[in-house]
Parts: structure tokens; C-alpha cells; sequence
């Protein structure tokens, strides 16, 4: 003999088929918030309460913030203006006040509307980020005709970092819009389409002097020359437009001419790392993205960095060694402006990664070609010419901030590092 069934808790006339779904039509709709300190099992608690009456779920949202939760759950309504609904009113009021939360339900028809043509990711790096800066930001969107979608936090350490969802209009018209408005408020904001193919693997490149690393390495050879002076000197005439990068390359390598080749082993250990540097490159190889680093430096320390940090790729300019010692000159193919833009796409040919797909990573005009041809450019702690060209800048001395631009955030990170908060 078959065990007697629980009495089954009251249904709607009728549950509706899949076809017949209100999302996107009138169909009469619920809104359920609940509000108040969170706890264990309200979620639960709520859809439970609401189960005994054979609703469907159209949309969720939960946000917790300071211990406070937010709770939205658009269902269907399960009898339209009729008893069954007030029943559900008075049921979720008493199962609210039983947990001394507040509940608000609000008739209505339909789903959430259409979002409008374009999404993006707005991300705002702020050190601190502050009311006004937000406020000007969300102001700025809003007079592009986009519209907030979302907001949610990235990290709350060693930056602020949030992220808009925004539809409505053009991510390029969003990113002419609010790149002014970041130079003025003192924020570093990033503009990016929304999509799957933010999800899709990539490939990171970087400068390497004053990017990876806090040093210019021309600098540390120059130091055990002694003719520091002198290289800061012709690095100047190249500033000013005096010199191009090829011909201040020469001009500061010929100064070490005679240096003993075991000075490289002392520049290796001399070069100081950018905060952020590891845990950057770390997160990206964790999450399957390839790294690589090109620079007007010297391959004696870029290769040595690339087995150091398990780099993808690396590439430099090669000082001459004959007889243990540097010659004053470089060989092989010179790695310039034009250079760097080249061996990008040199890289994500041979990482089989589009070049929209691809990040650049530099801080000087030098590195502009390559900021210029990568689907991301960011400018780290750059010149002001190149923050103004680049996709988006990031001015805080922390390499890892990076990972927010690209939705990445503090928790995934600590997670793939094995940590828990």
C-alpha cells in the first residue's frame, strides 16, 4: 500500500505553457522586494513562500551590502486581481515581519523592458573613489543617452573598482564621452563592448621599463659605466624630438662600451618589479590568458624576466658581448615604436588570438603604436600624450588594477591564489 501524499499546497487555474511565458509581454506580473539585515536563508525562505502559490520566476536580483540585503523577484501574478493574489500580498507581508524584514510588492505587467542598442562595461578605478567623482560619471553616461543597467563592485583593495552595466548607446560614444571627464575628476575609467567575447581567451603585452618592472634598464648599465649623467643626457635630446628612438638607442648603448659581461647578473638583480607585477601575471596565466612583454631594453633581462615570470613571449633589443665584454652596439632588428606594434601581432598570430582580443600594456610614446593597434590600450602612469591616446589610463602605481579592466575581480583573483578573505 502506497504512502499517503502530503496535501499539495494551492495552484493557479491554470500553469501557463513555456510558450506562453510573460517575459516580453503584459502579462500580469509580481514585484517582490524584501529588504533588511541579512542572514542565512532568506532567499530560500522567500521562493518557498512563494512556491505555495505555482508561480513562475521571471527575473532575480540580490545585492548584500554592509550586512544589508536587497532582494527583488519579479514573478507572475498567480490571479490577477483576485484572492489568490491578495493571499500572496499577506503572506509574504507576515513572512517578512517574522523575520523582522520589510517587504514591498508592487502589481504590474510584463518583464523588464528592452534594453536599449548597445552595451558596454564601464569600469572606474578610483584611489579613493569618491560621491562627486560617481555622481559626475553616472551624469556624463546618462548625457549620452545610456542608461545604468547595473552597478557592482570589483575590489575594494588596493583601489575602488566598480563596474556599469550600460545600454542604450555606442561604447565609442561612451568612451569619447567619459575620457575627458576622467582627466578631470581624477579617476581612471575604461570603456569596453559588452559580449562574449569579453570572456573569450586573450592575450596580454607589455612594456617593460617603467611598466613590468620600476627601472629604466638602459639606467642600472649605465650606473656601473658610470655615465649616468651622459645617458640622461641623450635621453633628454630624444624627449625633445632631437634624436628618434633608433638614433638615442645607439647613442646611449655606445656609453657601455667595455663593460664586463658579468655586470648583466648584477642588473638582473637590481631590477625592482612594479607592485602588482606577479599577482598580475599569475592571475592571467591562472585563467588561461598568454603574456608577453617587447621592449626597447635588452634582451639580457627581458629573458631572463620571461623564465622568471613564465611568460609566452619576449622580445628586445640584444647587446653586442664579444670577448666578455659589450661592444657599445646592438644586434639584430632594432625594437622600436614600429617594432612593438609589430611583434603584438607577431604574438597573436602565434597565440592564435585576433588582435581585438588583445591587451597592450605601456607608459611611454614608444609604446603608442601598440597601444594604438591593440583591441585595449592602457596607459600605465603615462606621459600625458599618451594617456589622452591611448583606449583608457590607469594612474595608480598598482600593475594587478589591470585585472579590473578586465572584469576581473579582487575575490577571483584571492581565489585563484588559493586565498580566502
Amino acid at each position: 500500500m502506497s504512502a499517503p501524499q502530503p496535501p499539495q499546497p494551492p495552484r493557479s487555474p491554470r500553469t501557463p505553457e513555456p510558450s506562453e511565458s510573460p517575459r516580453g509581454t503584459d502579462a500580469p506580473t509580481i514585484l517582490v522586494k524584501i529588504f533588511g539585515k541579512d542572514r542565512p536563508g532568506i532567499t530560500a525562505g522567500l521562493f518557498d513562500t512563494l512556491a505555495a502559490y505555482a508561480v513562475d520566476v521571471v527575473d532575480i536580483e540580490q545585492v548584500v551590502t554592509r550586512g544589508r540585503i536587497v532582494l527583488c523577484a519579479l514573478v507572475t501574478s498567480p490571479d490577477p486581481g483576485g484572492t489568490a493574489e491578495g493571499d500572496l500580498r499577506a503572506t509574504v507581508h507576515s513572512w517578512a515581519e517574522s523575520l523582522k524584514l520589510q517587504a514591498e510588492i508592487i502589481s504590474g505587467t510584463g518583464d523588464n523592458r528592452p534594453r536599449g542598442y548597445g552595451r558596454s562595461h564601464v569600469t572606474v578605478l578610483g584611489h579613493p573613489l569618491t560621491a562627486e567623482s560617481t555622481a559626475s560619471i553616472a551624469a556624463r553616461i546618462t548625457s549620452t543617452g545610456g542608461n545604468i543597467d547595473r552597478i557592482f563592485r570589483l575590489a575594494k583593495y588596493p583601489v575602488t573598482a566598480v563596474e556599469f552595466a550600460v545600454s542604450g548607446t555606442g561604447t565609442e560614444e561612451l568612451r569619447t564621452a567619459l575620457a575627458p571627464e576622467a582627466a578631470d575628476i581624477g579617476v581612471d575609467i575604461a570603456v569596453m563592448s559588452a559580449g562574449l567575447s569579453r570572456r573569450a581567451q586573450r592575450l596580454v603585452v607589455m612594456d617593460v621599463d617603467s611598466t613590468l618592472i620600476q627601472d629604466e634598464v638602459i639606467e642600472l648599465f649605465a650606473a656601473h659605466a658610470g655615465c649616468e649623467a651622459e645617458v640622461a643626457a641623450v635621453t633628454e635630446q630624444a624627449m625633445r624630438g632631437e634624436l628618434d628612438f633608433e638614433q638615442s638607442l645607439h647613442a646611449r648603448v655606445a656609453l657601455l662600451a667595455g663593460l664586463d659581461v658579468s655586470v648583466v647578473e648584477k642588473v638582473r638583480a637590481e631590477v625592482r618589479l612594479t607592485p602588482g607585477a606577479r599577482t598580475l601575471i599569475r592571475t592571467l596565466k591562472r585563467l588561461g590568458y598568454q603574456v608577453g612583454v617587447v621592449s626597447g631594453g635588452f634582451t639580457q633581462v627581458t629573458d631572463d624576466l620571461k623564465e622568471r615570470l613564465g611568460l609566452d613571449f619576449a622580445s628586445a633589443n640584444t647587446l653586442e658581448v664579444v670577448d666578455d665584454k659589450l661592444t657599445g652596439r646592438v644586434v639584430g632588428d632594432i625594437v622600436d615604436r614600429a617594432g612593438k606594434a609589430r611583434l603584438l601581432r607577431s604574438f597573436a598570430e602565434q597565440a592564435g588570438v585576433p588582435l581585438a582580443q588583445t591587451v597592450a600594456i605601456g607608459d611611454g610614446a614608444n609604446d603608442l603604436d601598440m597601444l594604438n593597434t591593440a583591441g585595449l590600450g592602457v596607459a600605465f602612469n603615462a606621459k600625458p600624450v599618451v594617456r589622452q591616446a591611448a583606449h583608457t589610463a590607469v594612474n595608480v602605481p598598482f600593475l594587478d588594477t589591470v585585472l579590473y579592466l578586465l572584469g576581473i575581480t579582487r575575490e577571483e583573483v584571492e581565489t585563484a591564489d588559493g586565498i580566502v578573505d
